[in-house]
């Protein structure tokens, strides 16, 4: 429970309590060290309230003094007697809390040596106050204060920074940090609340913070070689950023150039190192883009860059956190080696790429595809059949690219069979032909494809052409020829482009039907292109073909339709979740308990699908660029269904530094055309848009929601069930997270 101090505030504020204070107050006491003193309780109080639990006794003590303080207002010589016993007995219960707190005591539970950093935070508090009195005996001292404020901080930086990471070289240096921080606090609390101590006399005191100063001198020694140390280790690991996006490595290039240009004063001695250390990682820069777009699935290319990342949060921390030189001195050529580590291998590496062939051409698949048919169940989209019916059949007779894009697994495909054998089609085009695109294709295998459907050679026979004669042979059966072409799951134009010479355009009212997720694609093959996107399906539909897959021709039992609707409903209008659910439901019992079961647990039923229907929707992410996978990622940090504000996301994905610097653009508008870019490629959802017509809020479908955290579970950046720890893996702006908060959602991970 948290108690107010407010009234304690008030009344050592109060110029007749003081007058009365003067009266009452000992004359070996001095009166203005107890006026000024007395202003550091309700710091103290605050501190306690918000980091103990288990001190009933004192929270008590601290209850008792705000009820007595309340009761000053009457302004009674009586009542202020009560407050000022109850005031010095608290002060004497303050000690304990002038020491680190125990973990067992305190409401700290963060890693990363938190009670030491918040026992640090809250004896600078005390300083910081302390230096605004006025007294003599902290008038002569004050330079020293301020030296010593330096020193906690610093030691706040070095506890954030890596080589207090290592697993086991640590202890040692925490426990002599833990030793000297007590000596400080220990000090604070004789000097500033034992108002007769002798260390109250100001040569006293000087000589006091002198020998605390010297101390850290000490620690400072063994800072340097414990960083040097742990540096030469082999198992010194930085800590895992949890998202990988480069860009972050323009961040720290843009500090940099901010620190040499306008806060070189923080870096004399070290200048020639900054700069050194800034073209280091300009070279990085310059390949670390290149490797990832070509090697976008290669562990190890994965592991090199997420440790340039890493490097990059390392330095940044450092930089930002304004250390003293001496430090600067000791890790800027730790940074240059890590980062001409790093560039080293991404050297090795390139020399194993082939740059500019794509790995999944260098290993092609067979795509052989029976011919669509009409048996299978289609439900919905009597809509847009009817209207791309029209738009294939009518329109221009120049040949016409008409695209039907969508989110995965939302029945792209399956509309364009039922349009494929659709009777006014068929009766339509003189030729008719169908191939699969997919990520792996390969321009011989969609030839052959082609032309088993558009003439009359024997197969076995195309199967041997080389890519010459099969070029020609498609070329002469579609010349002068009304036909319609189906290039089903493309994901860019490279396949358009490749074959777009070899379909004739004879002004014969011949079509292209792409499915695609990525509306782009249609939009760039053909400026002339009909584009249609596919919408949910509705929870009536959903239903309709859920009874059809389970039950068939028969109809639903009666005691299962509320159930059976219910679980229609949880597939949020995708056909796929609709399909894989049903095969659940069909081989399993008609009761309605069984049915229950299946309510609550849709995501899990698909991701342990026999078919692997979930690689349909992890295709979509594997697909991205490197630079929207993290800003895709990051929307397992919102809630389901959650409403997510776009200025709020893409101010997000910029602290985070998601998003790539561009010259003359400002970085909400690149992170908007992020955005929009997964908007296109149907991962992300408009839930409502601006009076300008501008996306307002977004998110994304229950299933990819899943998908992130379970990609992030795979790739071992969570653990146990995913979400929480993905909200403190996923936001961590610096290392370790000491004394800072994330910048996503507010969540406080330390302080």
């Amino acid at each position: 429970m948290y108690i107010s101090t407010y009234h304690i505030s008030k009344v050592l504020e109060d110029q007749i309590f003081l007058d009365f204070l003067y009266c009452e107050l000992d004359k070996d006491v001095s009166f203005e060290s107890f006026r000024g003193h007395s202003r550091l309780i309700p710091i103290s109080a605050d501190y306690i309230n918000n980091f103990f639990f288990d001190q009933n006794h004192v929270m008590n003590l601290l209850s008792r003094l705000e009820f007595a303080a309340w009761r000053c207002g009457s302004k009674s010589r009586e009542e202020y007697k009560k407050f000022l016993n109850c005031f010095v007995s608290f002060v004497q219960e303050l000690k304990v809390f002038f020491a680190v707190p125990k973990q067992q005591m305190s409401k700290i539970t963060n890693p990363h040596h938190n009670e030491l950093v918040v026992f640090i935070k809250f004896l600078l508090q005390i300083l910081e106050e302390t230096e605004s009195l006025e007294t003599e005996s902290i008038v002569s001292v004050k330079l020293s204060i301020k030296i010593l404020e330096t020193e906690l901080r610093f030691l706040i930086t070095f506890l954030g920074d890596t080589p207090m990471s290592h697993p086991t070289e640590t202890e040692n240096m925490l426990t002599d940090m833990e030793s000297l921080v007590n000596e400080v606090g220990n000090f604070l609390f004789s000097f500033l609340f034992t108002w007769n101590d002798p260390v109250m006399m100001t040569g006293v005191l000087d000589l006091s913070i002198s020998d605390l100063l010297s101390k850290f001198e000490l620690l400072k020694t063994k800072i340097k070689e414990h960083c040097i140390t742990v540096f030469k280790l082999p198992s010194i690991m930085t800590p895992k950023t949890r998202v990988v996006s480069v860009f972050i490595v323009d961040t720290l290039l843009d500090d940099l150039n901010n620190l040499m240009n306008h806060r070189a004063y923080t870096i004399d001695g070290v200048q020639d190192q900054i700069i050194t250390l800034h073209e280091e990682l300009m070279l990085l820069t310059s390949s670390i883009e290149d490797v990832v777009s070509v090697s976008q699935t290669k562990t190890k290319v994965e592991e090199i860059v997420m440790g340039i990342v890493d490097i990059a949060y390392e330095i940044d921390y450092v930089i930002n956190s304004f250390p003293p030189v001496w430090y600067l001195t000791l890790r800027l050529p730790q940074f240059m080696e890590s980062s001409r580590l790093n560039r080293i291998a991404i050297k090795e590496m390139q020399k194993n790429i082939d740059v500019g062939i794509p790995e999944a051409i260098k290993y092609p698949s067979e795509q052989e595809l029976p011919p669509p048919n009409s048996e299978d169940i289609f439900v919905g989209f009597k809509n847009e059949e009817t209207k791309i019916v029209g738009q294939l059949v009518g329109g221009l007779n120049k040949l016409q690219i008409v695209t039907i894009f969508g989110m995965p697994g939302l029945g792209k495909t399956s509309l364009a069979k039922k349009l494929y054998n659709n009777e006014s089609i068929v009766y339509h085009f003189d030729k008719r032909a169908w191939c699969v695109v997919s990520q792996t294709y390969q321009t011989t295998n969609m030839l052959i494809e082609l032309l088993r459907s558009t003439s009359h050679i024997n197969k076995e026979k195309i199967k041997k052409m080389d890519e010459e004669s099969l070029v020609e042979e498609l070329y002469k059966s579609l010349k002068g020829r009304r036909y319609l072409i189906v290039m089903d799951d493309i994901w860019d134009t490279e396949p358009w482009n490749d074959l777009k010479r070899y379909f004739p355009d004879d002004s014969t009212g011949s079509r292209i039907l792409f499915t695609t997720q990525h509306k782009e694609v249609g939009v760039q093959a053909s400026p002339n292109s009909v584009i249609n996107k596919l919408p949910f399906m509705s929870e009536a539909e959903c239903w309709e073909l859920l009874q059809r897959k389970v039950f068939e021709k028969e109809n639903c039992p009666p005691e299962l339709l509320d159930i059976g609707k219910q679980v229609a409903k949880n597939c949020l209008g995708l056909p796929l979740a609709v399909v894989v659910i049903a095969a659940v439901l069909a081989n399993m019992e008609k009761k309605v308990y069984l049915w229950q079961g299946i309510v609550g647990s849709l995501n899990s039923l698909i991701y342990e699908d026999s078919n692997n229907c979930i690689q349909i929707l992890e295709l979509s992410y594997k697909h991205l660029p490197a630079h929207l996978k993290p800003c895709f990622l990051y929307f397992g940090v919102f809630d389901a269904y959650k409403k997510i504000p776009v200025r709020k996301l893409i101010s997000l994905w910029i602290a985070e530094g998601f998003i790539k610097k561009e010259a003359n653009r400002h970085p909400e508008d690149v992170a908007k055309g992020y955005l929009m870019d997964l908007i296109d490629r149907s991962l992300v959802l408009v839930v409502e848009k601006r009076s300008d017509g501008g996306v307002k809020t977004c998110n994304i479908h229950d299933l990819l929601h899943g998908m992130c955290l379970r990609i992030a579970k795979v790739q071992k950046l969570s653990e146990g069930d995913g979400k929480t720890c993905w909200r403190t893996c996923v936001l961590l702006v610096r290392p370790q997270g000491l004394g800072l908060v994330t910048l996503g959602l507010g969540i406080l991970l330390s302080n």
